[in-house]
């Protein structure tokens, strides 16, 4: 007579499989996760060289050596926000000379200028550039405490944290800028998250509206009258697929797929229609070849 054996349980068979799978999809997600930041890695050196091989040529006098020479070295430093900021300022500038302008770097005073100043041909206008980098778990806590409890038709209603953000920040920036008898572009980057914050659910991974988003840039700019335009690089975002075939005459966009990681997903030209000083038809030609 055989020896008898015991069954095995098949839901704790289930439960063992299912506990491994979830260990094995967590070890791969941090694969990849070291992956990209390797990866960022090597962009961020290349994107240094880049800068500082379009830019030392055409700063000749010297402010805008030492001006220069700051922004490298805030690249270097601890400070994320700084180096962020930095970067966006010298890749700008880089988009801007390659696409025709000459660019000069403002230098840094105690009263609030813009960042640029970009001639083409008898025209100039200034611009601003900001980087919006923030505490990402707070924000994650402030979007999970306004959606509990709501049904996702109406958290479709509610706004971006990302795009109240954006907001926030044109008021900011548009105050320092009144003073200007020409053009003036704000030009505001989301980069890349931390490397440090590992959070799963990140505020950012929501699907943003991109028209949504353009339409009330477009009503805010109209109160904003000595804005020309705001141009929005946005590195890590999601675009929601669009509800309408309705387009805005006065805004310009230009999306990626995710694995062009050495470009922002979403690039975003807003022209103010009520504005002062209206830039120019080549200027806004120009500024459409750096989307």
């Amino acid at each position: 007579m055989g020896r008898y054996r015991g069954r095995r349980s098949v839901d704790g068979t289930r439960g063992r499989r299912g506990a491994g799978g979830g260990r094995a999809r967590i070890a791969l997600d941090l694969r990849r996760a070291k992956r990209q930041r390797a990866e960022r890695r090597r962009l961020w050196t290349r994107l240094q060289l880049a800068h500082w091989a379009a830019l030392s040529g055409i700063c000749a006098d010297r402010a805008g050596k030492a001006r220069l020479a700051r922004l490298i070295s805030r690249m270097t430093g601890q400070d994320r926000g700084a180096r962020e900021s930095a970067l966006a300022e010298l890749e700008l500038a880089t988009l801007l000379i390659r696409a025709g302008f000459r660019v000069a770097l403002l230098p840094e005073s105690q009263a609030r200028t813009a960042d640029l100043e970009c001639v083409l041909e008898d025209g100039r206008m200034f611009v601003e550039v900001t980087a919006l980098v923030g505490s990402t778990r707070r924000l994650g806590r402030i979007v999970n405490r306004e959606e509990s409890g709501l049904d996702s038709h109406t958290r479709q209603r509610e706004p971006h944290v990302l795009a109240s953000r954006l907001l926030a920040r044109v008021h900011q920036k548009a105050r320092q800028l009144d003073h200007y008898a020409a053009p003036v572009v704000l030009a505001a980057t989301v980069p890349h998250r931390d490397p440090s914050d590992t959070s799963r659910d990140h505020p950012f991974d929501q699907e943003l509206d991109l028209k949504t988003l353009a339409g009330t840039l477009t009503l805010t700019l109209g109160k904003l009258r000595h804005l020309s335009a705001v141009l929005l690089s946005l590195w890590e975002v999601e675009p929601m697929p669009f509800q309408s075939g309705v387009r805005l005459a006065n805004v310009h966009i230009v999306e990626r797929s995710r694995q062009r990681a050495a470009y922002p997903r979403v690039r975003l030209l807003v022209l103010n229609p009520m504005a002062e000083h209206p830039l120019r038809a080549d200027q806004v030609e120009r500024l459409r070849a750096t989307l």
